[in-house]
């Protein structure tokens, strides 16, 4: 007894019209009870098909509907610590339901929402854009106050009646080592 054309077309891995097509040009041939001899039609199969078009046949069937399939474990740590920051119990390893793997899906789609939100009412920024924009502004900020001792030195120098020169020379040295300083302060962004 063979097999039917559905569940041969599932041990070739095709689909049913491709056997339908091959008993229809003689590729292969169906016994007197009406069903396929899978052994014999795998070798006629072969023998008579275009090498270039052949898909290679399954090794083993595929699992019956409704089988679970293995998840990585990095989907299940994703999981776990979805659950863990949304307030929700962490599973233990292999404990996994479908409940909480679909509540975590919830909580990270809310959370896209809320930063969507967030940005789309001006609550939230880009953060390479406002690294860029205080970077930008510490740089003018820096440079106004390195080209400071050459504007105000020759008024500081007439109001204290000393040499001009030497002056600026005085203020600048301070104002680069207050700029040192200043320059040391980080900025977090978290």
């Amino acid at each position: 007894m063979g097999l039917s054309r559905r569940a041969y077309a599932r041990h070739r891995g095709v689909s049913d019209m491709a056997v339908r097509k091959a008993i229809a040009s003689g590729r292969i041939t169906v016994e007197d009870d009406g069903t396929i001899d899978p052994e014999k039609s795998d070798r006629a199969w072969g023998s008579s098909s275009d090498p270039a078009q052949v898909r290679p046949v399954a090794k083993s069937p595929p699992p019956p509907r409704g089988t679970p399939r293995p998840v990585p474990m990095a989907a299940v740590e994703a999981v776990r610590e979805t659950l863990r920051e949304s307030g929700e119990p962490a599973p233990a390893a292999g404990n996994m339901t479908f409940v909480q793997a679909r509540t975590a899906n919830e909580v990270i789609k809310a959370q896209e929402r809320r930063i969507r939100l967030g940005k789309l009412k001006g609550d939230l920024v880009d953060r390479s854009r406002a690294v860029s924009t205080v970077f930008a502004l510490a740089r003018r900020e820096r440079d106004a106050w390195v080209q400071w001792p050459a504007r105000a030195a020759a008024l500081i120098a007439a109001e204290l009646q000393i040499d001009p020169h030497r002056c600026e020379q005085v203020l600048e040295a301070h104002v680069r080592r207050h700029l040192e300083e200043l320059s040391q302060i980080g900025i977090e962004l978290r």
